[in-house]
């Protein structure tokens, strides 16, 4: 649906300016690099240096014919060992559509990096070996993408060439994880078959599977539509910054400077400020060294309010008849990324839009099985590339969404406060509607809220 903000542009304005944010993702071995690499060759998004680069390198390794895998491995270590440890980022455009793409890696290892490409991904390219079928990590990556609420999922089952592309083959695979990831709630599935290193169906119908008559993955990727508009979402402005001049010129100026998280904001809206409660109006919205008298989002805007409220970093400011519930009991599904695990009583900080807060694990109340979806109960704590859910209580009052309402900011990182490390990253649930309390003071060094 076209928002307001955007009604005023044309057709051809609005299809030059979409952008489809996305990520690969499977098991080691299933071809995402050469996936990417086909993708971005056979659409000519390349430069012809590159190209040469990577001719290079794989006849210096004795290969005839040019590994494309090298255009996404750009570490030394993953060329060295043939798979992708970090996500790899990639911009390229066709005609009809402009792209950001993450091809993440597929080691259980790295797990953790799928979720970093993921979480702002509207769609997701999950890619199965045809001779190996949905495996393990398949379920995995299938139950990141169904908790980060990426709505569409493209199973792309790749090598198809070595299964001589039977039918049955991809018929059946595609049936297993349509199946599976359906009970995990993904709301659209599209199946392709491929062959990533021959070219099939990735940005051209291939001749050898006459039988499949869908698009293929670039057409798909061009045609799907796109659902990030955050102007349609709770207007939400985490303050980053005050700014107070105090100038000659600008002797009684104060605003609150960040990034609008989500929705639209306008001079003379009444707002809340949270976690305080406090209410005020809007005055003035300055950006790009203007005042203008709206502002959506993703735009970095300084926002000036009627009354001096004590308002500093981490506060969030919304509309007065549409704001969050203000919480320190914080109920969720984390995907645990640290090597270190995650235990009940353990004293964590937790990071929410520009916030930071003190907080502690309360409870770990169950721990996804993925064979089976079911859930393990009561584990203690989560170990690296557990999924699970847990109960946190902070020190001071949050002003959190539910994940499913906002991606934005019901979002946040679990961190040890000893090191810095993140540990893990939470998706909120339903927040229980509980009066915010006196904030814990740095002296209470037993962390017991």
């Amino acid at each position: 649906m076209t928002t307001p903000i955007l009604s005023a542009l044309s057709a051809e304005q609005l299809s030059a300016t979409t952008l489809l944010r996305f990520a690969t993702a499977g098991s080691v071995d299933d071809g995402k690099s050469t996936l990417v690499g086909r993708l971005l060759h056979d659409s000519k998004s390349i430069l012809t240096d590159q190209l040469e680069a990577v001719e290079q390198v794989s006849l210096s390794r004795g290969q005839e014919t040019p590994d494309l895998a090298l255009l996404t491995d750009g570490l030394r270590a993953e060329r060295e060992q043939g798979i992708t440890i970090d996500v790899a980022y990639r911009y390229f455009a066709t005609t009809r559509r402009r792209f950001i793409l993450a091809d993440t890696p597929g080691h259980v290892q790295y797990t953790r990096n799928m979720v970093t490409g993921a979480s702002t991904a509207e769609l997701a390219v999950v890619l199965v070996d045809a001779r190996n079928g949905v495996v393990e990590q398949t379920r995995r990556h299938a139950a990141v993408a169904a908790l980060l609420r990426v709505p569409h999922v493209v199973l792309a089952v790749n090598k198809m060439d070595l299964v001589e592309y039977a039918e049955p083959v991809f018929a059946a695979i595609a049936e297993d994880f349509t199946a599976y990831a359906a009970s995990l709630g993904v709301p659209e599935i599209t199946a392709i078959p491929i062959s990533a290193l021959a070219g099939d169906n990735v940005v051209e119908p291939s001749a050898h599977m006459d039988w499949y008559g869908g698009p293929t993955v670039l057409e798909h990727l061009e045609t799907v539509p796109v659902s990030h508009d955050l102007t349609a979402c709770h207007a939400r402005f985490p303050v980053q910054y005050v700014i107070r001049p105090q100038t000659a010129e600008h002797p009684d100026y104060r605003g609150y400077a960040g990034q609008i998280a989500a929705g639209v904001f306008r001079v003379g809206e009444a707002v809340s400020v949270l976690p305080s409660g406090r209410t005020t109006t809007i005055t003035g919205i300055d950006t790009l060294g203007e005042s203008v008298d709206i502002a959506w989002a993703p735009q970095s805007v300084t926002l000036r309010l009627a009354d001096d409220i004590d308002i500093s970093r981490g506060d969030l400011i919304a509309p007065l008849d549409d704001a969050p519930p203000v919480t320190r009991d914080v109920e969720a599904t984390v995907c645990h990324v640290a090597d270190q695990p995650l235990s009940v009583g353990q004293r964590v900080l937790l990071k929410h839009t520009t916030r930071t807060v003190k907080a502690i694990v309360k409870d770990i109340p169950s721990r996804l099985t993925l064979d089976d979806l079911s859930q393990h109960p009561a584990p203690g704590q989560l170990v690296a590339n557990d999924i699970g859910r847990v109960v946190v209580r902070t020190a001071e009052p949050l002003a959190l969404d539910a994940y499913a309402d906002s991606r934005r900011t019901g979002s946040f990182l679990l961190i040890d406060p000893a090191d810095g490390t993140t540990l893990s990253a939470g998706m909120a649930g339903a927040a229980f509607a509980t009066a915010p309390e006196p904030v814990v003071t740095d002296d209470d060094a037993e962390w017991d809220f």
